[in-house]
């Protein structure tokens, strides 16, 4: 963190809606500035949701006075509510805009914003990758408490990140079996370790498709009980294989400074994917990441460490507007 730090009794609101992904890169930030946050879950009924970024906010009795210190807001539901206390606090809570909301720069205090997004401003800071949960101390902690399950397996250990179809990118059982004939070819030619996980995306099916492929190979499959070995797996990792429609799992896998494969997948449709393949070419680019190729690469790079590179920034100007 920089020499600056927040006020040890801030009091920090986190306005999310609840997208699982922008609600983990709030408490990424929240964490790495050592507050601890209120999570406050925007769901907009209609109309307000269809006039969200730009409309009003309907009352609600858990967002009253006494206002925070701090907003972190992410998603355009919660950009009413952000308005709204920066408004009734007199202009005294500083707010923190994550994402794009397509709202002017000038109504906020600060932005943050993947670089993909094009985003621009005198209040906004753009980095490469998302801030995150993930820090060194907590994959140092999980590869220690995943080491004994892993220990069979032989090196190099290769974790194996499997996502899942969304609006942009399709993930058929065809395609997993493949992936996985793929992945299994790899691991008896290379004699590699695989570690693998999938997510709540993946699919019954897509499941089912590759633990057929993993089935004679000496690979760890997690079934999905249990504790999630998900730190554990990046924690042990040589190299890591993970799919590309997910910017959060890929940004997460460049914070470990480990070879990041990763495994494109079918975009739904042409030109749907323009800010996809921007941020992908641009890790491409800056050497942390390279598209999968079938065969496993060395190589090293100085790890990503966007969270904390935020904080700092967030820090920095809730500083400098309290002494203007």
């Amino acid at each position: 963190m920089t020499q600056m730090t927040l006020p040890a009794d801030t009091k920090l609101w986190i306005l999310t809606t609840h997208a699982k992904g922008h609600e983990i890169q709030a408490q990424g930030l929240a964490q790495c500035l050592g507050l601890e946050p209120q999570i406050k879950r925007i769901a907009l009924p209609a109309p307000w949701r269809w006039l969200a970024p730009w409309g009003p906010a309907p009352k609600r009795d858990d967002l009253q006075a006494p206002w925070p210190d701090m907003i972190i807001a992410t998603g355009r539901q919660a950009i009413p509510h952000a308005r709204m206390i920066k408004k009734r606090s007199g202009g005294k809570t500083f707010v923190v805009i994550l994402q794009n909301p397509r709202v002017p720069t000038k109504w906020f205090d600060f932005f943050w914003a993947p670089v993909h997004d094009r985003l621009e401003g005198r209040n906004v800071h753009s980095t490469l990758t998302a801030p995150s949960l993930v820090t060194p101390e907590k994959l140092s902690a999980a590869a220690q408490k995943w080491g004994p399950t892993m220990a069979n397996l032989p090196t190099p250990r290769v974790a194996v990140l499997i996502g899942g179809a969304n609006k942009l990118y399709d993930f058929t059982p065809d395609t997993a079996a493949a992936l996985g004939d793929q992945l299994a070819f790899l691991a008896r030619t290379s004699g590699a370790g695989l570690m693998i996980t999938t997510s709540r995306r993946t699919g019954e099916a897509q499941t089912a498709a590759l633990k057929q492929a993993f089935a004679d190979t000496n690979a760890y499959f997690w079934d999905g009980t249990g504790d999630n070995p998900y730190l554990g797996m990046l924690g042990l990792a040589d190299a890591i294989l993970v799919t590309g429609e997910s910017t959060n799992m890929v940004g997460e896998a460049t914070t470990t400074g480990k070879p990041v494969h990763v495994i494109e997948l079918t975009p739904r449709k042409k030109g749907g994917t323009t800010k996809f393949r921007r941020f992908l070419d641009a890790l491409y680019a800056k050497g942390v990441a390279r598209p999968f190729q079938g065969q496993l690469e060395q190589w090293s790079y100085e790890p990503l460490a966007p969270t904390q590179e935020i904080a700092e920034h967030i820090v920095t100007a809730f500083h400098t507007r309290h002494t203007l």
